[in-house]
């Protein structure tokens, strides 16, 4: 995977501002029909209910445990949130280039962007792997998919950034707590963005559904793996 994020040799790394919803619509042109939402606003209600005990688990400390690898110290905290927003930045840069729907598009564009933000707000290399999530996500071809995916992942991913500004807080570092606030504010504005595009671009909500489905069964399931791989029961919430 290639760098992202970083700055030119000799040049200090400069992070620009992290989008908020309001700002996604400012710098693309999406504007969420809030007055018609209908169809889909109950999808990331349904999918918290549906998916409670796996989505539960993603957001404990035994999570943060297996994407660390079981190195629970801020480098390798930092180092995996990188990683995560590397993959995400790669896939809504071929999403955008590749949809033929132009309001989806623009809104991939912009999470595009978020994630190379992220990448370079938590100040760590990322070393080149990914979540599984992201080859469940990069099989998805329509726009419903697409934007049901879209959705999944950014609540799994707020999940695990929850326990990241966990960490650096019982971990005495304010400041790198502030750095992952800041990711946990944007993951939350895109869920309500992704949530209004979902009810107002898509034509199946039946794809849009099993898209999402799918990410967080992704998500968990690599969870339980990794876990059971180091000896760890992943049922046992903590």
């Amino acid at each position: 995977m290639s760098r992202i994020g970083g700055s030119s040799a000799g040049e200090p790394s400069v992070a620009r501002p992290l989008r908020t919803r309001a700002g996604l619509a400012a710098a693309d042109g999406y504007k969420p029909e809030t007055d018609i939402r209908g169809r889909m606003t109950e999808l990331l209600d349904t999918l918290r209910d549906d998916h409670e005990t796996p989505l539960s688990r993603l957001g404990s400390s035994k999570a943060l445990y297996a994407v660390t690898g079981g190195e629970m110290d801020g480098d390798a905290v930092r180092a995996a949130a990188a990683a995560e927003a590397a993959a995400a930045a790669d896939l809504f840069d071929w999403w955008a280039d590749d949809e033929p729907n132009d309001e989806a598009a623009a809104l991939f564009s912009d999470l595009a962007d978020t994630a190379r933000d992220h990448a370079e707000a938590v100040g760590a290399e990322p070393d080149g792997s990914k979540p599984n999530v992201y080859d469940v996500l990069a099989e998805f071809e329509t726009t419903d998919g697409r934007l049901g995916g879209a959705l999944a992942r950014a609540l799994v991913s707020l999940k695990t950034v929850e326990q990241m500004v966990g960490f650096f807080v019982g971990d005495a570092d304010p400041m790198a707590a502030n750095d992952f606030r800041t990711l946990k504010s944007d993951l939350n504005d895109q869920l309500d963005t992704l949530e209004a595009a979902v009810s107002d671009l898509v034509d199946d909500d039946a794809v849009a559904r099993e898209a999402a489905d799918a990410v967080v069964e992704a998500a968990y399931d690599e969870y339980v793996e990794t876990l059971e791989g180091m000896g760890v029961k992943p049922k046992n919430v903590c």
